[in-house]
C-alpha cells in the first residue's frame, strides 16, 4: 500500500520487526544522537522531542524520495521518565516502581524528508500487576532488559504474565505505534 522507501533512524530490532511486519520497504542507517532534552520540557513531549532531534540528525543519510522515521519511547509513572536502566539494580530499581501500577509508554514519532517534517506521539496506559523481588530478579536474568524504555518489554514475560490490561496499541508499547505511522504517512 505504502511504496516510498523509508530510512529506519533506529537501531531498535523491536521497530525493525513491527516495520517488516506492517510490509513497509525500509533501510536502517543511524547517527549518535545524545538523549538529552530541555529539563523545562512537558514530560509529555519528550518523546517526539527526541524523535525529532534522531531525525534531524540523520537528515544527511537520506537517498533520493526517502522518508525519516525516527521514533523514542519513554515510559511515564507520574512525572517521573524511566528510560534505559543503566545497569540490573537500576532495572530492578525501575520495575519495583512500575509494579503494582499504571504507568504510561510515550512513543514519539518523527517523519522527514529534505522539504517536509511532522512529528507526533501515541500514548497507551499499562496496568502492571505486583512484582515479587523473585519475579524482577529472574525477569533481569533471563531477558536482560537494558536496552528498554522501563525495563520491561511487552512482548517477553512481564508483557505476558504480569501486565492485565492496556488502554491504547501494543505496537505503540514494543515501540513504534504502527497504526499512527501508517496513517501519518499516507498523508505525508
Amino acid at each position: 500500500m505504502f511504496d516510498k522507501k523509508i530510512l529506519l533512524a533506529s537501531q531498535s530490532p523491536r521497530r525493525k520487526q513491527l516495520l517488516k511486519e506492517a510490509g513497509f520497504k525500509f533501510r536502517v542507517k543511524t547517527t549518535d544522537v545524545k538523549e538529552t532534552y530541555p529539563a523545562e520540557l512537558p514530560v509529555e513531549d519528550v518523546a517526539a522531542y527526541l524523535a525529532r532531534k534522531k531525525a534531524n540528525a540523520s537528515i544527511d543519510l537520506i537517498k533520493g524520495d526517502e522518508i525519516i522515521l525516527a521514533a523514542d519511547s519513554i515510559v511515564l509513572l507520574g512525572n517521573t521518565i524511566y528510560g534505559k536502566p543503566e545497569d540490573a539494580q537500576d532495572a530492578f530499581n525501575i520495575l519495583r516502581k512500575l509494579s503494582g501500577n499504571v504507568h504510561k509508554v510515550i512513543t514519539g514519532v518523527c517523519l522527514m524528508t529534505k522539504e517536509k517534517i511532522t512529528s507526533f506521539s501515541s500514548i497507551s496506559k499499562v496496568y502492571m500487576n505486583e512484582l515479587s523481588d523473585e519475579e524482577i530478579e529472574y525477569y533481569i536474568e533471563k531477558y536482560e532488559p537494558f536496552d528498554k524504555a522501563g525495563a520491561y518489554a511487552i512482548q517477553e514475560w512481564i508483557g505476558l504474565c504480569k501486565i492485565s490490561r492496556i488502554e491504547g496499541t501494543y505496537s505503540n508499547i514494543m515501540g513504534l505505534p504502527v497504526n499512527a505511522v501508517y496513517q501519518e504517512l499516507m498523508k505525508f
